[in-house]
């Protein structure tokens, strides 16, 4: 299967990157998050409003290199949806890689793949927020969902 994957190269350090992964989820991706991103073990849920939500468990948190999430739950309530929960055990890996004054992030959604689908929604959506992680790295204000 072609799981959905795209790259963006960053004008920050590998460190910051990591970080926005591990901590500042609410500054680039929702402001609707609870739960804790840090480490190995811990559980977040980050929502869309009152229909659509995703819960992870953090699988890897290797500073400045990696971070693996697990999708324990999720809704995605939209009308054109039969499916709403998809995203249920998939895995999003992010990578991180230092390249002189940039920094590249990869991230792999194991799962989200063509056939399935809210795959046009959802590619969209990464799309969406991986230009938010840019501007956060980049300027410091991301634009998150906001309630």
């Amino acid at each position: 299967m072609n799981d959905y994957t795209n790259t963006i190269e960053v004008k920050t350090t590998a460190n910051k990157a990591y970080n926005a992964l591990s901590h500042q989820i609410s500054l680039w991706w929702s402001e609707m998050f609870e739960g804790s991103s840090a480490q190995t073990g811990d559980i977040f849920t980050i929502r869309f409003g009152a229909d659509i939500y995703k819960t992870m468990r953090v699988k890897e948190a290797t500073p400045d290199t990696k971070m693996i999430w697990y999708v324990e739950d999720s809704l995605i309530a939209l009308p054109e949806l039969k499916n709403q929960k998809e995203w249920i055990g998939t895995t999003i890996v992010w990578e991180i890689e230092q390249m002189g004054e940039n920094t590249k992030i990869k991230v792999s959604h194991l799962g989200l793949h063509p056939d399935i689908e809210c795959y046009d929604i959802c590619s969209n959506g990464w799309v969406q927020f991986l230009g938010s992680l840019k501007l956060f790295l980049e300027t410091g204000k991301g634009t998150p969902y906001r309630e």
